[in-house]
């Protein structure tokens, strides 16, 4: 009787703590939507800001998020996946791979504010990319690189050893078992450590204002030379993120409707991150299954 009364109590806690956070996320999402849904508009999402008047809207901010997001995980991804795949397959036990570890896990606790810092010393200043997108990315690889390769190496090591241990007795190579037989089976877990890196991306603001800038040149979005200034993806341009922006307008805007323009960004900003959320997702499971398929014809 008495085992039975603490499953129940055990029972009623974590599913009282699991809704909990379920009601909170929806209310959180709730509120930031009933705020911001009713100033969105196809204006609002393709018009640039004013700075005085009523009426500006996000468009550039809204490209250069997205922008901003594909550039850094084109750099995070290749580097963070390699890192996580050498440290679950290739790095031996030992001192070294203790201490590499390590820093990771130092790198992971460092707050945004002193990546930014770091990326004005170094990315900005000393390598003269100036305010740009590209510094921005750089600043922002550096941010997620701890978290993408933990879970690459956590992904890898919670693969059953017997998958492996096949590959080895068919006589396949190590890195035709990663490619073909670890990696399709590690790709969900892959995929929720992009959707997490990207997730920090789309609501970093500290470490992007000292690197990608709290301005945009005025963009020519018929010029899609990436060597133009006024080029919408030339990398080496100072560029506003969304977050960037609504800090700004709640911290320094002055325009009369600024407020509304902080509540509709932010809703915008939620539904991109949703969106996002949704299309990696089912990306990684239309990948997984035509991996899957694939091994399973050959």
């Amino acid at each position: 009787m008495r085992a039975k009364t603490t499953d129940k109590i055990a029972t009623f806690v974590i599913c009282f703590f699991a809704l909990f956070i379920v009601v909170l996320l929806v209310g959180l999402l709730g509120f930031i939507l009933a705020r911001g849904v009713s100033h969105i508009s196809f204006d609002f999402l393709t018009s640039a800001p004013q700075t005085l008047r009523a009426g500006g809207g996000i468009g550039p901010q809204l490209f250069n998020s997205v922008f901003l997001l594909i550039l850094t995980l084109i750099i995070t991804i290749p580097i963070g996946w390699g890192a996580g795949i050498y440290m679950a397959q290739y790095a031996k036990p030992g001192k070294i791979t203790d201490f590499i570890r390590l820093v990771v896990e130092v790198l992971s606790s460092f707050p945004s504010i002193v990546i930014g810092l770091f990326g004005l010393l170094l990315i900005v200043n000393t390598f003269n990319f100036g305010f740009s997108l590209l510094s921005g990315a750089l600043a922002l690889a550096v941010f997620n690189l701890p978290l993408m390769v933990r879970t690459t190496e956590q992904a890898f090591r919670a693969i059953p050893k017997e998958q492996k241990e096949a590959g080895l007795a068919l006589g396949l190579s190590k890195w035709k078992i990663i490619t073909s037989i670890l990696l399709p089976a590690a790709l969900p877990s892959l995929i929720t450590g992009t959707i997490l890196a990207a997730g920090r991306i789309f609501g970093e603001a500290a470490a992007l204002l000292f690197t990608a800038g709290m301005s945009t040149p005025p963009l020519d979005f018929t010029d899609w030379n990436p060597l133009h200034a006024r080029s919408p993806i030339n990398p080496m341009r100072p560029a506003e993120t969304l977050a960037v922006h609504i800090w700004k307008v709640n911290s320094e805007g002055i325009a009369p409707d600024s407020k509304d323009i902080a509540a509709g960004a932010s809703a915008v900003l939620v539904l991109l991150v949703l969106a996002f959320n949704l299309c990696a997702r089912w990306f990684g499971r239309v990948v997984y299954r035509r991996l899957t398929a694939a091994k399973r014809m050959d």
